[in-house]
């Protein structure tokens, strides 16, 4: 089933579903709007419908947190997601065109604008290489095939409590700032410190960059500038 999931991800579904979106649309709007609304209308539906061709959503309920332009931070749930973009339920939606941060449980940060206002949230169209959709494509794929794999509800990557958990924390400009690890993992870490520091700020804990990408009380969750290697993760690794 993997398998499955994995290329309707990347491949979406047949190419009829254009021509029936496109002839629904221009039925109805050409009707309402009249031709001239309609050629300025047409160019999105067929870059929706393409969009739609080439990824496939998944429903998937992952709890995370976004950044509007004004760098309020707000909380929101998934409803589904392709690698090309992702519906939110949440309380404040934002503009359209506007950019948005995203930081998901089991996918982490994600980049796009709001494409469009739902009752409920926002729909999202994700801003990414296509390095990063196969990236966003193969954890969906995981997530899908999690259940019936019998695979458990687990973060992304094994974590461990290292036996040095006190650690310094250089933060751009040269300030440092002590902190205790909670745990860790091949891709980032928890961090338990008494210093407030915003998302995205850039650090290093030991000898490893990193970046903060969620606040919790009384610390940070980070992420690796690079994935650790598997070959010296134990609880005897130092950052």
């Amino acid at each position: 089933m993997a398998s499955g999931v994995g290329s309707g991800l990347r491949n979406g579904p047949a190419n009829g579903m254009g021509g029936t979106l496109g002839g629904t649309l221009g039925g109805t709007l050409g009707s309402v709007l009249g031709q001239s609304a309609l050629s300025s209308v047409r160019p999105l539906a067929l870059r929706a419908a393409a969009d739609q061709r080439r990824h496939r959503r998944v429903a998937v309920a992952l709890l995370g947190r976004y950044m509007l332009a004004d760098r309020q931070e707000y909380p929101c749930q998934t409803v589904d997601m392709s690698p090309g973009g992702v519906r939110l339920i949440c309380a404040v939606g934002g503009e359209v065109g506007e950019r948005i941060v995203i930081y998901l449980e089991h996918v982490g940060r994600i980049e796009g604008t709001i494409s469009r206002l739902l009752p409920d949230g926002v729909a999202v169209a994700i801003s990414a290489t296509a390095r990063k959709r196969d990236k966003i494509a193969s954890q969906l794929t995981w997530l899908a095939n999690r259940a019936v794999l019998g695979l458990p509800e687990d973060r992304r990557h094994e974590r461990v409590v290292p036996r040095q958990a006190l650690t310094t924390l250089r933060l751009e400009g040269g300030r440092e700032v002590a902190a205790r690890i909670v745990d860790i993992s091949l891709s980032g870490a928890a961090l338990a410190c008494e210093t407030e520091l915003p998302l995205d700020t850039g650090l290093v804990i030991g000898r490893t960059p990193a970046r903060v990408v969620r606040q919790f009380k009384g610390g940070v969750a980070v992420e690796f500038r690079l994935p650790l290697s598997p070959d010296r993760f134990d609880e005897n690794l130092v950052l």
